[in-house]
């Protein structure tokens, strides 16, 4: 129990100061974006769902189906929202309990004392782990390892109860336990391996790991014998009993989950896994073949860690001529040896007769006839083996608490759980959407980490000297030693978003570069965020986010046509990007190209969103599309069209798109149609959507006073000027209100701050000028018409009403000048001309000069 406790401590210890650390990478997708996680989506909605929040059985679902790991974030969603500390908090605990249940079951295979620690602390402090615990998305990792040991645990504990034929427990005196007991272990072993695949897929692995585990550690057979046994040639009718509950279990599971993911692989973009994307059988061969010597060298040597591996982290094995070839024969000839050296090494049964051997300690007791293999773990024999006779059944064994399994099958178990864990993610079966994926390691760890510690005590045991025993162990120290330095450094880099993409410029530049910049601009640093986005498409030319995260940040910046040229480009890189499409109609639609900002509304609203990454993204970009398109065609004066585009639109929002501004806009298209019961019913379901949406409030209220009701009109003006007092708009529309009620004084002072509060607003300013001109304060509202002329000098309505105003104010040469100007903008407005007909009388009468060249141009267009 000390040994459990005080790996358990370590692996806590190491990542306390996660605790403090934000999300980071794909955290944002499975926990912020994700609606499964939000208290008004039902929580069926998770049983049918993948990890992300994408239907299983839509053709762009990464097919992860993970209900219990995102049962687990909605947990703590409803506990605390989406503060970090929550979910970093539980994936320590999952990670330490982990620790001490892996220690715990090393134990009885290394004979505890300092190598079951060794085990326990080697795994506890491995660096490779540290996105599985600091990445709250490796939570999926962790739950899968902490119900795999579990289901382990309780096939261990069947197969000690199933030893015997009375049921005896090993650890026990044999005699007097029921079957029923031995089956219930076989029965939880069986739920927690479930457990564990709806944690994370690879959890159903289990299942052949307790095969491994039953054939060559408990019952210690060689290979010849364990297919004897498998083929039915050697009768042993209980093993064969729980071998075949294990297979039968893992089909159903298996084919459960096929059948539940719409019997239908995902499907991933080819820079998730390029080698799946070569068209050349050689290059797809090799490069499948090296990936688990890079994953193997991970464990080995975790000095190169990323966060990414994706694109060309590891780029394509090409020919035989490639050097990384030499590796890849050398993982696996080493591999084939170490199996070799498990199935063909000295067993504790060379020889069977009508019964059935058992080795304590390496020694063997058999009925007579048995060889007597050496001790290869080099323990104290405790004496002769207690036996039973039971019919034809043969003389069985109730095996001593002291006994280990020989060292060679202890390799082959281990073996076993580094690689049959791992084999869902080498391509062998399906394509995986990544290249490398840290967190994949993270059960594969266990049987690494025990490969290691019984290799560390075979080594000393074969010492000779207390000197060599003693470095052997300070070895030992320094390797777990050199691990947690390690961890506790790589949490740091988990620590945020900016130092985990900086660490990762070495290995993915393309990608991290790309992250940077997200991280920068966000920050507010607008010139290293786009040079870090140069420097991603410096590596990688075609990258479709970086395209348009680059022209995202140059529209922010006003730089309008170098932004629509990056849009297009990305366009052509990913012609389903919906959101760049988006944001290039609006371009288009203010640089005055409404055709052309129409075709590309429409062509996004035509992209299906099948075998898309995020369909949810997808759709609401889509959404976005159709409300700006809408909002074109409203402007136009095209109400029915608008109105048909907003209707569509609403039946393709996402489930967390925000639909009060569609809402409201609908209210608007049906109100300029003198709709008014629609009106109001969708500014109504606008402010249900969003109770502080402040242009509802004042549509609303303008409907309101149109049909009679102003007391509760002017509430909806009031509670808008009360959502949020800094907003000119807000008193610009109450002015209007109170303009209309002939409240002159009112509507004059809302005006003075509504200019006032939105100085930079030409339609505040504009507006403002016109209600200072109704109330006749003709002063005032000259100083707003100059600040509105001055915000867009070239908008003729605004110089015209600047002449009109002067005009009135009697400062003709100022009101021709004017007028003037804004002729030369638009010469066919009659409006001006007719003004400044009327103003060259009053200047003739008054002796003053005209502007003689001006009248001439003038009276030619009107004669």
């Amino acid at each position: 129990m000390i040994t459990e406790l005080v790996c358990t401590a370590v692996a806590v210890g190491l990542y306390l100061n996660t605790l403090d650390a934000d999300f980071c990478y794909d955290d944002s997708r499975a926990i912020k974006t994700n609606q499964d996680l939000l208290p008004e989506t039902p929580w069926s909605n998770i049983l049918f769902d993948d990890f992300w929040g994408t239907l299983l059985t839509h053709s762009g679902s990464h097919k992860s189906y993970r209900p219990l790991c995102t049962l687990s974030f909605r947990l703590n969603y409803t506990l605390h929202g989406q503060r970090p500390w929550g979910y970093h908090l539980l994936n320590v605990v999952l990670h330490g309990l982990v620790s001490a249940l892996f220690t715990a079951f090393s134990r009885p295979l290394l004979g505890g004392g300092p190598w079951s620690l060794l085990a326990g602390l080697l795994f506890a402090s491995h660096p490779v782990h540290t996105e599985a615990v600091a990445g709250v998305v490796g939570r999926a990792d962790v739950g899968a390892a902490l119900f795999f040991l579990l289901s382990l645990l309780c096939y261990a504990r069947h197969c000690g109860l199933r030893g015997d034929p009375r049921g005896t427990l090993p650890t026990e005196p044999c005699g007097g336990s029921s079957v029923g007991r031995c089956w219930a272990w076989m029965l939880g072993s069986l739920w927690c391996a479930a457990a564990s695949m709806l944690w994370k897929e690879q959890g159903v692995t289990v299942l052949a790991v307790s095969v491994v585990y039953d054939l060559f550690v408990f019952q210690r057979l060689r290979l010849r014998q364990a297919l004897l046994l498998l083929l039915g040639k050697k009768k042993n009718i209980s093993v064969l009993l729980s071998l075949g509950v294990l297979a039968s279990w893992g089909v159903i599971l298996l084919s459960a989950r096929l059948y539940w993911m719409g019997n239908k692989p995902p499907n991933f973009s080819n820079s998730d896994n390029p080698a799946a994307d070569s068209p050349h059988f050689l290059t797809r061969t090799l490069t499948f073949l090296h990936l688990p010597v890079a994953n193997a060298w991970l464990l080995l040597c975790p000095d190169k860690l990323s966060f990414d591996w994706s694109m060309d982290a590891v780029p394509l094995v090409r020919s035989l001529a490639d050097w990384r070839n030499l590796h890849t024969v050398a993982f696996y000839g080493g591999f084939v040896l170490l199996s070799l050296f498990g199935l063909r090494g000295r067993t504790s049964i060379s020889k069977e007769t009508n019964g059935k051997a058992y080795v304590t300690n390496g020694k063997s007791i058999t009925n007579g006839n048995g060889y007597h293999a050496p001790d290869t773990n080099h323990n104290t024999d405790p004496g002769p083996a207690k036996t039973t006779l039971n019919g034809s059944a043969g003389l069985h064994h109730c095996p001593p608490r002291t006994s280990l399994p020989p060292t060679e099958n202890l390799v082959l178990f281990s073996l076993g759980i580094v690689s049959l864990p791992f084999i869902p993610a080498t391509n062998l079966f399906f394509y995986v959407g990544f290249v490398i994926a840290e967190r994949v390691l993270y059960i594969p760890s266990i049987g690494f980490c025990l490969l290691v510690a019984a290799g560390a005590r075979n080594l000393y045991v074969r010492l000779r000297t207390r000197g060599c025993k003693a470095l052997m162990l300070i070895l030992c120290a320094g390797l777990v030693l050199l691990n947690g330095l390690r961890t506790v450094q790589r949490n740091r880099d988990w620590s945020n978003e900016e130092n985990l993409y900086k660490s990762g410029i070495s290995v993915n530049p393309a990608k991290a570069w790309g992250n940077l910049g997200n991280v920068l601009k966000n920050q507010g640093e607008m010139a290293e965020a786009e040079k870090a986005y140069r420097n991603a498409l410096h590596h990688r030319r075609n990258m479709a986010d970086m395209l348009y995260n680059l022209g995202l940040l140059l529209q922010e910046n006003e730089r309008f046509s170098e932004a629509l040229h990056y849009y297009k480009l990305a366009i052509g890189s990913r012609p389903t990007l919906a959101s760049a499409y988006l944001n290039t109609g609006i371009i288009l639609m203010n640089q005055g190209n409404l055709q052309e900002a129409k075709r590309t509304f429409l062509t996004c609203a035509d992209i299906p969103d099948e075998n898309l990454k995020d369909p949810h993204a997808h759709k609401s970009s889509v959404t976005s599309c159709l409300y700006n398109l809408g909002k074109l065609l409203h402007e136009q004066g095209q109400q029915e069209e608008a109105l048909s585009v907003y209707k569509e639109a609403v039946q393709k929002m996402p489930r967390q798109f925000a639909p009060h501004s569609l809402f409201n806009m609908m209210g608007e298209a049906y109100m300029r149609l003198n709709k008014l019961d629609q009106a109001g019913h969708w500014y109504r379901e606008s402010l249900r959507a969003k109770p502080d949406h402040i242009p509802a409030h004042l549509t609303y209220g303008k409907l309101l006073s149109s049909i009679g009701q102003k007391t509760e009109a002017e509430k909806y003006y009031l509670r808008a000027i009360q959502i949020d007092p800094t907003k000119g708009n807000c008193y610009m529309h109450y002015g209007q209100f109170l303009l209309e009620q002939a409240r002159l004084g009112e509507a004059a002072e809302m005006a003075e701050r509504a200019a006032e509060l939105d100085s930079s607003e030409f339609d505040v300013v504009f507006s403002a000028a016109h209600m200072l001109r109704q109330a006749s304060l003709n002063e005032a509202a000259e100083r707003q018409y100059e600040r509105a002329a001055s915000l867009r000098s070239e908008y003729p309505a605004a110089l015209m009403n600047l002449g009109a105003i002067l005009h009135l104010n009697g400062k003709l040469p100022e009101a021709e000048a004017n007028y003037l100007r804004a002729l030369q903008l638009k010469p066919d407005d009659v409006i001006t001309q007719s003004n400044l007909r009327k103003l060259w009388n009053i200047m003739e009468r008054q002796g003053l000069r005209i502007k003689a060249w001006a009248r001439d141009a003038e009276r030619r267009p009107l004669n």
